[in-house]
């Protein structure tokens, strides 16, 4: 199980500056030939100023399409739901565990569980994250782009949404990915850490985002031979 006390293994991966269509090629390559008796994954990359889109969004009938064109053509749909994330100032992570890690969970009750290293990351930076589902003003609504609507699970901070996590399952494999908006230096719809009050590099993000995993679930990383260091 994910939360039980037993230390366990997770390949660590850490990618370099890569374009939307190398990161979402790279998910999809891990989630589609992962096998259930592998070590668990766990990714951290870095993106060129771009945007992805959900997995049932259609690019040409997305709201407003005339901004994105300053993307050219760095941009590339994910394995995931939701809506338009744009990319570029952010940290993601990618998370490929066996179904037996959430054995007798529910899909929402797996989410929230997988969630919790970042409350904890959060937490460690002096935030008060909380779920969208447990404040009463917010409205829950779906938008083309993710950062405009509110799903249960989304995480807010002062009322404000932070980053933007999703998932998808195979029977055996659950994967998960999020991107987490480190400062506002490109145009991001959305929030950043910085525009919450917190100045932070991507390095120390990343160091922070590795011991939040680690202590959320005790675990421990390998390299992975896939690994390669990120441009910064």
């Amino acid at each position: 199980m994910l939360n039980s006390s037993i230390k366990k293994t997770f390949s660590l991966i850490t990618s370099q500056r890569l374009s939307a269509k190398e990161n979402m090629h790279m998910d999809k390559e891990l989630f589609e030939s992962f096998k259930a008796s592998d070590m668990p994954i766990f990714r951290v990359y870095a993106w060129e100023e771009s945007f992805t889109y959900g997995v049932s969004q259609k690019i040409n009938s997305i709201k407003n399409l005339n901004h994105l064109s300053k993307y050219k053509q760095n941009y590339a749909q994910r394995i995931t739901g939701g809506g338009i994330l744009f990319h570029g100032n952010d940290i993601s992570y990618s998370l490929i565990i066996p179904t037996s890690y959430v054995k007798n969970l529910s899909v929402k009750q797996s989410y929230e569980l997988v969630c919790n290293f970042l409350m904890e990351f959060y937490r460690s930076l002096g935030l008060n994250p909380v779920y969208a589902k447990d404040l009463e003003e917010i409205h829950l609504s779906k938008s083309d782009y993710c950062q405009e609507g509110f799903e249960p699970y989304d995480i807010l901070v002062n009322g404000k949404k932070i980053g933007g996590n999703a998932q998808r399952r195979s029977k055996d494999t659950i994967f998960q990915h999020g991107s987490i908006g480190i400062d506002n230096s490109m145009y991001s719809m959305g929030n950043s850490l910085e525009d919450l009050g917190v100045k932070i590099s991507f390095e120390e993000a990343r160091i922070l985002l590795l011991k939040s995993f680690e202590n959320t679930f005790s675990v421990v990383f390998e390299q992975n031979n896939k690994d390669i260091l990120y441009a910064s």
